[in-house]
């Protein structure tokens, strides 16, 4: 049992309207059981015995399908089976996933009740065409009236974004919107940073066995971005969100085995994160040597943050070897995190 973070009680597809063109949710969620209030009572007390006192910070999450679209005496339930562990202290709160269109007055007093602080609505995209074309149901402007009715009723909002849909590619059939993806994706987070939420999940598109994308994918008709391009993609809008104050709480989709080995094609990496911040110091890297004018020399960077600088299996030294330039990536002792000093004309290893 981890340490940190949530405890996570997946409601797998239970109460969802329609079946999106990416979804399968039994390989998303690794589960296929539907929780019961006894299942979630079970599952607190094991992480309230496993977890250490950063417990009590801690918040149960209910993921996984449509939270709120579920019958409403089952959700009310397992929210009551919830509601007991917060009462008690054992975790701080409850947050609960969703789609914008599941959102209403009714509903966020029953949440208000049983102690769920964090709504996550899955957003995906803010272009209704794309939205229409990947089968979610529900329009931009459903997000940002839940979003807003969300944030006015005082619960923390998170926005979960995806980046490589069908249709934001301008290879894609019928024809895009005339964007390129990353300027595609870029307008989504645009969209999604002016509703102001507290907090954003980024996903690269992985392609699912048995899912609308899958066949689209194998009928040559829709083109996902791979991890190179969705990494290019991804990189930009983690400074973006950043900049704004907004916290990101995750880039890819997590680590399992289900989607690790259900994955036909797209963006699915177990270290997604780590590959763009390795981007993102490459870049910083580039600008820095660009601006001096030479092509060799030695990059020093903080000790803690070396690893990064080079990249997964030195890959941003080869980068920079691609792309004409002899340079050695060390740790300089004096330099704080984000500090970077370049030194030219050295002998290179």
């Amino acid at each position: 049992m981890a340490k940190h973070g949530n405890v996570a009680i997946f409601v797998p597809h239970n109460g969802c309207p329609n079946m999106c063109s990416f979804c399968n949710q039994r390989t998303i969620s690794g589960r296929s059981e539907q929780p019961d209030a006894e299942t979630v009572r079970s599952i607190c007390e094991k992480a309230a015995r496993e977890m250490t006192v950063d417990a009590k910070n801690a918040q149960i999450a209910f993921f996984g399908g449509s939270f709120t679209a579920i019958e409403r005496g089952l959700m009310i339930s397992l929210l009551e089976a919830a509601s007991e562990f917060i009462e008690n202290g054992s975790f701080s709160g409850i947050r609960i996933s969703t789609r914008p269109d599941c959102i209403d007055e009714e509903t966020l007093d029953i949440l208000g009740r049983s102690h769920v602080t964090n709504i996550e609505l899955g957003a995906q995209s803010m272009d209704d065409r794309v939205l229409a074309m990947n089968r979610r149901g529900h329009t931009a402007a459903d997000v940002e009236n839940a979003s807003r009715l969300i944030k006015r009723r005082g619960f923390a909002l998170g926005l979960q974004m995806m980046v490589g849909l069908y249709g934001e590619n301008p290879r894609d059939i019928p024809e895009g919107n005339g964007r390129t993806l990353a300027e595609n994706a870029m307008e989504t987070a645009r969209r999604i940073a002016e509703l102001e939420p507290d907090e954003v999940r980024i996903y690269p598109v992985a392609v699912l066995e048995g899912t609308e994308l899958a066949r689209l994918w194998q009928d040559g008709v829709y083109f996902p971005p791979d991890v190179n391009e969705a990494v290019k993609c991804c990189a930009e809008l983690i400074p973006f969100f950043e900049e704004r104050g907004i916290r990101i709480l995750r880039v890819g989709l997590h680590a399992s085995d289900g989607v690790g080995t259900q994955a036909l094609a797209g963006a699915y990496h177990p270290a997604f994160r780590e590959l763009c911040d390795n981007e993102l110091y490459l870049r910083k890297i580039l600008q820095t040597v660009k601006a001096s004018g030479e092509k060799c020399g030695t990059v020093y960077v903080s000790p803690r943050e070396l690893s990064k600088a080079l990249g997964q299996k030195r890959a941003n030294i080869g980068k920079l070897a691609a792309l004409g330039y002899d340079i050695r990536i060390a740790a300089g002792r004096e330099l704080a995190a984000g500090e970077l000093r370049f030194d030219a004309a050295q002998n290179q290893l």
